[in-house]
């Protein structure tokens, strides 16, 4: 049995920690986290990875190495699928393996797989035959999962309140809004709510007296309408939640102005980007800037660019 697992602040962290560390905790084990992204582990994941790799799983590496010594096992899951007929960020499958090619010195890489493609009693048998690696009580296994579930659920429903997920999963209360601009914010969580790799972008806008609005706060249900509006559906879940986000800031005219932040070195990210510069054009009159990040941004050059971005909302609004 593994006494304390560590989970990387990193990743799918801000998408599926509540659900993660309840299950994690009602099988017996003890959670702790990774320290807060700084530019030592940016370094160090840079020299552990492959130039190809995107900054997001670079800066995973670092967060693994950072537990090193702080575990006796890390979770690493295998998210292969979130939907049927669709599939993750193709590293997210992999995830498991690059972990393991990381460091020799590591702990054991715990590896669950979610797959929802899978028929619904294979995917349970999944999360049992994890569970045992705890527990040979398969009872404790599946109240552990389902009392996830309610933290996941009670955890989303929190952000779309308007908090972000460092705030939601601190029992903050959602601040009131009243600021002279709104601005969505469109992006992987990893890309969005990472202060260090952001830029603390976020932080910013709120200080330039603008409200944010971001993927995570809009109902699964709104972004996968209007994902649906494209004329052939996009196979990367993720990806479908970013479109589905800018395709309602798009159609509802609900903010001032749309920031998609996205990684260097991203495929799907990508292709994502042109999608939605090209829908922005079409439907016209909504403002959409594109912000791409890696290890060598610069928080100077991030500013010029949004605050010149904010200016002229204000100008328009004018």
């Amino acid at each position: 049995m593994c006494a304390t697992v560590g989970v990387p602040q990193a990743l799918l962290y801000y998408k599926y920690y509540p659900l993660w560390s309840t299950f994690l905790e009602g099988l017996g084990a003890e959670v702790v986290v990774s320290g807060a992204t700084t530019k030592k582990m940016i370094n160090t994941g840079t020299s552990l990875g492959e130039n190809e790799l995107c900054l997001p799983v670079k800066v995973f590496f670092g967060h693994l190495v950072d537990l090193k010594d702080k575990a006796d096992a890390l979770f690493v899951p295998r998210v292969v699928s979130v939907e049927k007929r669709a599939y993750t960020c193709p590293k997210f499958l992999g995830l498991p393996d690059l972990a393991r090619s990381v460091d020799g010195s590591l702990p054991e890489i715990l590896d669950p797989v979610f797959n929802s493609r899978l028929s619904r009693r294979k995917y349970y048998e999944a999360i049992l035959d994890f569970g045992t690696t705890f527990t040979r009580n398969k009872l404790r296994i599946i109240r552990a999962w389902g009392a996830g579930l309610a933290a996941q659920k009670t955890y989303e429903g929190r952000l779309e309140t308007g908090l972000t997920p460092m705030e939601a999963m601190a029992g903050e209360a959602a601040a009131p809004s009243g600021g002279s601009l709104r601005i969505g914010i469109a992006g992987h969580p990893y890309n969005i709510y990472d202060p260090y790799t952001s830029l603390n972008l976020i932080k910013k806008l709120h200080q330039w007296d603008v409200d944010v609005v971001t993927t995570e706060m809009l109902p699964a249900k709104v972004l996968h309408k209007e994902a649906g509006r494209l004329p052939k559906r996009l196979f990367w879940s993720y990806e479908q939640e970013v479109v589905g986000s800018v395709f309602h800031w798009l159609n509802s005219k609900s903010v001032d102005g749309i920031i998609y932040v996205l990684s260097f070195a991203c495929g799907p990210d990508s292709l994502v980007q042109t999608l939605l510069e090209s829908e922005a054009r079409r439907k016209g009159g909504m403002p959409l800037m594109s912000l791409v990040v890696d290890e060598h941004s610069g928080e100077a050059g991030m500013i010029t660019r949004v605050e010149a971005f904010v200016d002229m909302l204000r100008w328009r609004r004018q």
